[in-house]
């Protein structure tokens, strides 16, 4: 035959409809080598996978054609039916897959083919690849429920990863999917940690989706993905306390707008309040606080050891908004504490039932040194946006707005 199968397939399309329909229905079709049902070319085709054997993940899955048969299409699927990237030689000879597979799944490879006389061949296989040697899970955090629009999204990795490349994969199979959406990126705090904030906080009363499409990804040598749980977070309104450690005063503001100024005392010399934006952590209706957990020796003029009513966490070194009886009188005057922000048992109250964890409290003015982004709580938005960026395997040293981190990952849900 002078004509490949694809060149034959264009010829027999161009012929006219009825030639087709005559040639299908007369003497059982052998006229017609497309009307004929396909034969079976197991005998024909050749996989490098053994039967009875697991293949290697990391090895691309060949097809190759023998006797003369020229291979026409190939598809690939895994369990869900998810179709994997090949490419046919164009002699029709052979095809190998060009895309990723995972460990431990199951796949069906469909052939078709095509001998010297345009006679149809099929053959369907199907076989399974090795489980993964070491597995990479991710768990997000928080746990799905209501925050404030400061919460950052956390992922905490089993394994570390520290090649620039294998975190690109991790990175890039995380999805944050927002509604409405937002622009926002991942970014890397350690080789098991990534952290996940908006340019902006997050807008009042976003849904925000968490999962990871991670499962059988190969990350690098014998690590691949396997499962996670997702998250959904629901934000609240926007609530944001400001404190002025200078002026020794609190203003909330819920949605933009002041809803109630508090007489507080921040830190004292030697302990000044740190500067910049908090992230509420917990809350506590009572804590005993000791000196002696911040250092403080026992015996000397600044020991302490309180029963504290009222108690909202911004650090997890001990860090609080909290009732503050003992100094009501220095409460709008001066800062007396050793760190926290006091105020009265009522205002403290108040407080505790108007915020929850992720909200905003910002404090400015003070002496203190400025929260820092990731070893004492959640001073992820003290970093600018550029500083957070360069922190993504996917979006450092990229124009904004150009790759995956600020677009692909963040649609808004119809």
């Amino acid at each position: 035959m002078s004509h490949s199968p694809r060149r034959r397939r264009a010829l027999l399309h161009a012929l006219p409809l009825a030639s087709l329909l005559l040639g299908a229905t007369a003497c059982g079709g052998s006229d017609n080598p497309l009307a004929d049902r396909p034969y079976d070319a197991a005998g024909q085709v050749g996989l490098n996978v053994q039967q009875g054997h697991k293949a290697d993940p990391s090895k691309p899955v060949e097809v190759t054609a023998r006797g003369g048969e020229q291979i026409t299409d190939v598809t690939m699927t895994d369990a869900a039916g998810r179709f994997i990237k090949g490419e046919l030689a164009p002699d029709g000879s052979r095809w190998h897959s060009t895309g990723a597979l995972s460990a431990g799944a199951h796949y069906t490879v469909r052939v078709s083919t095509e001998d010297e006389d345009g006679a149809q061949g099929r053959r369907t296989a199907g076989f399974d690849t090795s489980p993964a040697d070491r597995l990479l899970r991710v768990a997000f955090g928080p746990k799905s429920g209501t925050y404030g629009v400061g919460q950052p999204v956390t992922a905490e990795l089993s394994e570390p990863v520290q090649d620039p490349a294998a975190r690109a994969v991790v990175e890039r199979t995380l999805r944050v999917d927002a509604a409405p959406a937002v622009q926002g990126a991942w970014h890397w705090v350690d080789n098991r940690t990534l952290h996940y904030r908006p340019k902006e906080y997050w807008p009042a009363h976003t849904v925000v989706d968490v999962h990871a499409n991670l499962e059988g990804i190969k990350v690098a040598g014998g690590l691949y993905g396997g499962p996670s749980r997702p998250v959904r977070l629901t934000i609240g309104d926007r609530v944001e306390a400001v404190t002025d450690a200078g002026a020794h005063s609190m203003t909330v503001f819920k949605n933009g707008e002041a809803v109630r100024s508090i007489p507080v005392t921040t830190g004292k010399p030697g302990f000044a309040t740190r500067n910049g934006i908090k992230v509420v952590l917990g809350q506590e209706a009572f804590v005993r606080m000791r000196g002696t957990s911040i250092g403080i020796a026992e015996g000397s003029s600044d020991a302490y050891d309180l029963p504290v009513y009222w108690a909202t966490r911004v650090t997890w070194s001990g860090e609080y908004v909290h009732a503050a009886p003992w100094s009501e009188g220095s409460q709008g005057w001066e800062n007396v504490s050793h760190g926290c922000t006091g105020m009265s048992t009522a205002n403290a109250k108040w407080f505790f039932d108007n915020v929850r964890v992720g909200d905003i409290v910002k404090v400015v003015g003070s002496a203190g040194a400025t929260m820092t982004p990731f070893d004492n709580g959640f001073g992820d938005w003290n970093m600018s946006w550029e500083q957070w960026r360069e922190g993504s395997a996917l979006a450092a040293g990229k124009r904004e707005g150009t790759g995956p981190a600020d677009t692909a990952r963040l649609r808004p849900r119809l």
